[in-house]
């Protein structure tokens, strides 16, 4: 079936010496995997390999067979040029992480047109502002919304998050917890929004062990998931 459709970049892995495989979440069809044949020896065509950095915005059209394989990709374009994304280093990083991160953890090959376009708006939000340094945090726990495990942090509040139930716990167990200050600055994050995030203040070190818990906390909520490599690269340009 021909579709026409957005989609955003999420990864592109090279396939042999001249071909790459790109996975995409779209707008239509959710997660959907490509197979460029031939794209790193053209010179001239339609595909670029440009268009396919990570979190690259895009209209694709596409032939989708629907068998679990991977698809064929026929046109492509740019929706939304990035100003900085790309060339910030600290938000090149950030793009990389978060590309990661969604590509170990989306696994819908059907529609989510809800989480697309909190994707799309959210890539553009980070893209044209300068006050990010909270926008990973707030990112991913905005994320599991759409992934199904939100934290539920409804009343009455308590001293400990278990992060493995996902609720308040009056003790903590064996599970893994966020307490004190860190507790305080996570339940800042979810209610906050993208505009005044920046005014959460929390220290580099304070927000890189925030991120470990995070990052941990989709661990132990998604099956198959793997801590992203990135990660480490991250903290590094974040210090």
């Amino acid at each position: 079936m021909r579709v026409t459709t957005r989609a955003i970049v999420l990864s592109s892995i090279k396939y042999g010496d001249t071909s790459l495989i790109v996975k995409m979440f779209t707008e239509t069809d959710g997660l959907r995997t490509y197979l460029l044949k031939g794209i790193l020896n053209a010179k001239k065509g339609k595909l670029k390999i440009a268009y396919f950095q990570p979190l690259t915005q895009l209209e694709i059209v596409a032939v989708h067979r629907n068998k679990g394989s991977m698809e064929r990709l026929q046109e492509v374009r740019v929706t939304y040029p990035y100003e900085s994304l790309h060339t910030d280093v600290v938000k090149n990083s950030l793009a990389f992480f978060l590309a990661e991160m969604m590509s170990n953890s989306i696994q819908e090959e059907e529609r989510n047109r809800a989480l697309f376009h909190f994707l799309e708006a959210a890539f553009q939000w980070v893209d044209h502002n300068r006050h990010i340094a909270n926008f990973h945090l707030y990112f991913l726990l905005e994320l599991t919304k759409y992934l199904g495990f939100y934290p539920d942090v409804s009343p009455p509040r308590s001293a400990y998050f278990d992060l493995q139930d996902g609720q308040y716990c009056a003790q903590p167990s064996l599970n893994p917890v966020i307490s004190d200050m860190e507790l305080s600055w996570f339940e800042a994050l979810l209610g906050t929004n993208f505009d005044v995030m920046h005014t959460i203040k929390i220290g580099k070190k304070e927000r890189q062990a925030l991120l470990q818990k995070i990052v941990l906390y989709f661990e132990l909520h998604l099956h198959g998931f793997r801590k992203p490599r990135s990660l480490e690269v991250l903290n590094e340009v974040f210090n």
